[in-house]
C-alpha cells in the first residue's frame, strides 16, 4: 500500500453531535501515525432530527479543520443514500466509509488500509464479535443469506459499513442515480476483486442504534432492485402449484367416479383458498415493489437533496 496516495473518509452522520468530533480526531491521529498525510473528511448530515445539533458540530469542525467538507441534506435518505452523497464529493485515490458512533473504530483503520493490494479493489472489515442488539444481529443473519441467494455474494465474503474502495469503483457506482440505493449490490456489480478481513467491533458509547425495525425492513426491500430471482420465483411457484392443482383435480375426479357419495371437505377447500390467495397476494406484492422502483426511477426521484455545503 502506497501511503502517499490521497484518502477520503466518508461518514454519514445521524444524531451524532456527541461522537463525530471524537471520530474525526481519532481518525486523523491514526492516519498520521501510519504516515498518511493527505486525507479529507466528507461528513454528511442525513437530516438529523436533533434541532440542528449535529449540523452545528459539523460546521464547527469545518472551521477547525481545513480538510473537512460538511454536507447538510434537506431530507433523510438513509445511510446508503447519505454515503452515496459523500462519495460524489470524495476526491481521494482511496475512499473509506465509517460510522459516526465509534463502533467502527479508527484504531482498526490500519488493518483495512493494509489489506487492499494490487489484486483487490474493495476490502470490507467484518466483525467476528458484533456489539449490536438482537434485532440488528438477526437482520444481519437474514441479510447474509438473502444477499448470497439473490445477488450472488461469495460465501466467504462478509460485509459491514466499514470498507475501503479504489477510486474507479467510486467513479462507477456514483453513476447509479436511483434513490433505492444498496451499496453492497453496487459493489458486487462493479468488481469480483473483493475481500473481507476481521476487525474489532466496539461498544456504542452514547445512545442506541438508529436502525428501527422499519428501517431495517426498508433496507432489505431495497435489495430487490438488484435481483430478478423473486420474479422468477413467482413464475416457478405459479407453475408448480398449477401442476399440483391439476394432479389434485384428477385425483378428486377419480375418487368421485369410484364413490359418487364422496363430498369435498369444507376444511380442505378453505385451506386451499386461503393458502393460494395468500401466495398470490405475496407475489403480487413483490411485483408491485418492482413496479414502484421503475416508477421512482422514471419520475427522477432524487437520491439525495443537498441543502447546503460547508467547507
Amino acid at each position: 500500500m502506497d501511503y502517499n496516495n490521497n484518502y477520503s473518509i466518508v461518514i454519514p452522520c445521524y444524531k451524532s453531535s456527541q461522537t463525530i468530533e471524537t471520530v474525526v480526531k481519532l481518525t486523523s491521529d491514526e492516519l498520521l501515525k501510519i504516515g498518511i498525510e493527505h486525507f479529507e473528511f466528507i461528513l454528511v448530515n442525513d437530516c438529523s432530527p436533533d434541532n440542528g445539533e449535529t449540523m452545528s458540530v459539523l460546521k464547527q469542525l469545518t472551521k477547525k479543520y481545513k480538510n473537512i467538507t460538511a454536507i447538510d441534506l434537506a431530507k433523510n435518505g438513509g445511510q446508503h443514500n447519505a454515503t452515496m452523497c459523500g462519495l460524489s464529493f470524495a476526491k481521494g485515490d482511496y475512499i473509506i466509509s465509517m460510522d459516526d458512533d465509534m463502533q467502527t473504530h479508527p484504531s482498526q483503520l490500519i488493518k483495512l488500509i493494509s489489506a487492499i493490494d494490487d489484486q483487490t479493489d474493495i476490502v470490507y472489515g467484518y466483525y467476528p464479535d458484533k456489539k449490536h442488539n438482537i434485532l440488528r444481529n438477526l437482520f444481519s443473519i437474514i441479510n447474509y443469506w438473502s444477499v448470497r441467494i439473490l445477488i450472488g455474494k461469495p460465501k466467504e465474503l462478509k460485509t459491514s459499513s466499514f470498507w475501503i474502495i479504489r477510486r474507479y469503483v467510486r467513479n462507477y457506482i456514483i453513476q447509479f442515480k436511483n434513490k433505492d440505493c444498496y451499496l453492497q449490490g453496487l459493489f458486487l456489480r462493479t468488481t469480483k476483486n473483493i475481500k473481507s478481513i476481521p476487525v474489532e467491533h466496539f461498544e456504542r458509547k452514547i445512545g442506541t442504534s438508529n436502525y428501527t425495525f422499519k428501517k431495517l425492513l426498508m433496507l432489505y426491500i431495497k435489495m430487490l432492485c438488484y435481483s430478478i430471482i423473486p420474479i422468477r420465483m413467482a413464475s416457478i411457484f405459479g407453475l408448480l402449484f398449477a401442476f399440483i392443482g391439476f394432479i389434485a383435480s384428477i385425483i378428486v375426479f377419480i375418487l368421485k367416479l369410484m364413490n359418487p357419495q364422496v363430498i369435498s371437505g369444507y376444511t380442505s377447500l378453505m385451506f386451499a383458498i386461503c393458502f393460494f390467495s395468500g401466495l398470490i397476494l405475496f407475489f403480487i406484492g413483490i411485483i408491485g415493489e418492482y413496479i414502484a422502483r421503475i416508477f421512482s426511477s422514471a419520475s427522477n426521484d432524487p437520491q439525495f437533496v443537498i441543502r447546503r455545503i460547508y467547507k
